[in-house]
């Protein structure tokens, strides 16, 4: 009975007045959260991206050296890594060789060339001497053809002026002969030198090969960022192509958000982001939307989804929207790919084209840093 009496000594509050304040809490609540849905789109399906650039060598050989270790901030042309450059060196000197070799072939045909220059020149001279000798020969002949009728030489003589004239004749031709031999001497000299010409060229493209092979002993940076995922290790035999590590450039890291097909239609192109990372507490960036991708993730899965059957169910599908980082923030630096964010979107405001006028001309997807 005592304990009753107590209860009953406590003021009790009116039914009334305690639902009155929960129905208006309930009311601020729905308010508050109907205005936010209003004036922002969220999502927790996003994450930090980067363009990260995978490092492999242009030659293979055996590793000499690897003068970064993992984590590490190198800057763009940084040697990373190098290859045994001895089997190069020596394809170098043998290339350098054979060009020389070839460069002073051509300037051996060079030197026959103007050989036979002067020996055509000899030869065309001998050609206009035997022509003389065989004109004279021609009118010695004539003349004592003359003398032989009016009976003032004796024919033997006769036949022996006529002997001389054929083997002028047969001069001229011979000096002919010898002339058109040396010409095309001189041709074939020609094209020989082209041939031995060409052939310099591409030993000196072997040269510039060698050289560049040899200057690809070195693996250098591509890009500045952060080392990561490091494969290789001195004495490890590589082949072009392999990846031995890769290169995050963290400074210029973007998120990707990847928003409902029931939330894009209010997105546009430059309207203002909050990104919050779990990574860094209660701490926040900003960002502003920069472009949509051109279709959903399903999309460019490497085993895409078939709808085309008969159990069918509606799921709404996400569209990758990129999202770019404000410049000058002191977090910005620390974004990491991978890292998982939360974004919303303040719609509100139509700064630039909206998903559907961006999507119908591609052309207006301006980058909105």
């Amino acid at each position: 009975m005592a304990f009753r009496d107590m209860l009953g000594g406590l003021p009790r509050k009116p039914v009334p007045l305690i639902a009155a304040g929960v129905v208006l809490a309930v009311g601020v609540f729905g308010v508050t959260w109907w205005m936010g849905r209003q004036a922002f789109e969220t999502t927790d399906n996003a994450f930090v991206q980067a363009d990260t650039v995978a490092v492999a060598p242009q030659i293979d050989g055996y590793v000499t050296e690897v003068l970064v270790s993992d984590n590490a901030v190198v800057a763009a042309g940084q040697v990373l890594a190098r290859i045994d450059a001895a089997a190069i060196e020596a394809k170098l000197a043998q290339a350098e060789a054979n060009a020389q070799a070839l460069e002073a072939a051509v300037r051996a045909v060079d030197d026959k060339a103007r050989l036979e220059e002067a020996m055509i020149a000899q030869r065309a001279a001998g050609l206009d001497s035997a022509r003389a000798e065989a004109q004279l020969a021609q009118a010695e002949m004539d003349r004592y053809d003359r003398l032989s009728r009016e009976g003032w030489v004796s024919a033997q003589r006769v036949q022996t002026v006529k002997a001389g004239a054929r083997q002028a004749q047969a001069a001229v031709a011979q000096a002919q002969a010898t002339l058109e031999a040396e010409r095309r001497t001189a041709e074939a000299l020609g094209s020989a030198r082209a041939q031995t010409l060409a052939q310099a060229a591409g030993a000196r493209a072997s040269v510039e090969q060698a050289r560049i092979d040899l200057s690809r002993t070195e693996i250098r940076a591509p890009v500045a960022g952060v080392v990561g995922a490091r494969a290789v290790r001195p004495g490890q035999y590589v082949r072009p192509g392999a990846t031995l590590m890769s290169i995050v450039p963290v400074g210029q890291a973007y998120v990707v958000a990847n928003f409902k097909e029931t939330q894009v239609a209010r997105l546009s192109i430059g309207q203002s982001v909050e990104i919050r990372a779990d990574a860094f507490g209660g701490q926040t960036l900003t960002g502003r939307i920069e472009s949509f991708a051109p279709a959903t993730g399903a999309e460019f899965a490497l085993i895409p989804v078939e709808n085309a059957v008969g159990n069918f169910t509606k799921i709404a599908q996400r569209l990758p929207v990129r999202i770019a980082v404000d410049d000058g923030q002191s977090l910005a630096g620390a974004l990491r790919p991978g890292l998982s964010i939360q974004v919303k979107v303040d719609v509100r405001q139509t700064p630039g084209p909206t998903f559907a006028e961006a999507l119908a001309a591609p052309g207006h997807q301006a980058h909105a840093r």
